[in-house]
C-alpha cells in the first residue's frame, strides 16, 4: 500500500453524554456534535458509563460529521474502567445486554449522582435511566476485555495514570503483555509524565489520549489523538492500534 494515502484524523474516543450522571446536561446530541466539528475533530467515542444508548441521538446529530462510534465505559468488579469500542450499535447492545445480567437494581438518586437522560437527534427526552449507571459489574477485569474482543470491539484500559477506577490503582502495575487493545492516557498529563509510561510499556503497546469530556469545554484537538489512517472508520482505528499496513497513532505529545 501507498502510505502517502493515509491521512491525519483526529480521534476521542472517550466522549460521555447527560446519560452518564457525572456528565453537564450541556452535553446533548446536537451541541456534542457542533463542538466537535468546531474543535476539528473527525471520529468521537460516545462512551457513557455501562452503557450507549445515546449513541443514536449524538450520531443523528453528526450526521457523519464527525463519525460517531458506540462505546461504553465499563466498570468492572474492581472498579477499573475499560473503554469499550464496538464496530457498530449492534455489537454494542449485544455486549449491553450480557453486561446487565451482573448490574445490580440500584435506583439512581438524582440529587446525589446527576441526571440519566437519554435523548434523540434533537435532544427530545427518550427516557430517564431509573438504574444507577457508576456502579461495578458483577465481572472481573479480564473477563470484560475477553467480552470485548470476542464480540470484535477493542477493550482499552482507560486513564491508567489515575489514582480510582484504573487498572493499577485497582490492582497494580499491568503485564508488559497484557491483552488490552491499547491503555488510554489522560489529557491532563504533561510530556514528561506521559514518557515514563512510554518507557514502561514500550513498543508495540498502543496508548492514545482521550478528553474523558463531561463538559464541551474539553473536546479538543489537544487532548484526543491523531491517527495516520486511510478513512475515518472502526476498522482502520483497529489497524492504528495494531500498527497493521502502515496505520498508526502519532504520539499524543509531539
Amino acid at each position: 500500500m501507498d502510505k502517502t494515502e493515509l491521512k491525519p484524523f483526529w480521534v476521542d474516543l472517550h466522549v460521555h453524554t447527560l446519560l452518564s450522571p457525572c456528565g453537564e446536561l450541556e452535553m446533548g446530541a446536537p451541541e456534542i456534535a457542533e463542538k466537535a466539528r468546531e474543535a476539528g475533530i473527525d471520529i468521537i467515542g460516545i462512551a457513557d458509563h455501562n452503557t450507549c444508548e445515546n449513541f443514536p441521538g449524538v450520531s443523528g446529530a453528526a450526521a457523519g460529521s464527525p463519525v460517531v462510534l458506540p462505546c461504553i465505559e465499563t466498570q468492572s468488579a474492581e472498579d477499573v474502567h475499560i473503554l469499550c469500542v464496538f464496530p457498530s450499535y449492534e455489537a454494542a447492545l449485544s455486549y449491553k445486554e450480557w453486561l446487565w445480567k451482573r448490574i445490580r437494581p440500584i435506583p439512581n438518586d438524582v440529587d446525589t449522582f446527576g441526571y440519566q437522560i437519554v435523548v434523540d437527534a434533537e435532544n427530545n427526552i427518550v427516557k430517564e435511566e431509573e438504574t444507577l449507571l457508576i456502579q461495578g459489574a458483577g465481572y472481573e477485569v479480564d473477563q470484560i476485555v475477553a467480552r470485548v474482543q470476542e464480540a470484535g470491539g477493542l477493550a482499552i484500559l482507560a486513564h491508567v495514570d489515575r489514582p480510582a477506577f484504573s487498572y493499577p490503582a485497582a490492582l497494580g502495575p499491568m503485564a508488559e503483555d497484557y491483552p488490552a487493545d491499547a491503555f488510554e492516557l489522560s489529557c491532563r498529563l504533561n510530556s514528561g509524565e506521559a514518557q515514563k509510561w512510554r518507557e514502561m510499556y514500550p513498543a508495540p503497546r498502543a496508548f492514545i489520549r482521550s478528553s474523558d469530556s463531561h463538559s464541551l469545554s474539553t473536546l479538543s484537538r489537544a487532548n484526543c489523538t491523531r491517527m495516520m489512517l486511510m478513512e475515518p472508520t472502526f476498522e482502520e482505528i483497529k489497524k492504528a492500534l495494531r500498527g497493521e499496513e502502515g496505520r498508526r497513532i502519532s504520539w499524543p505529545w509531539g
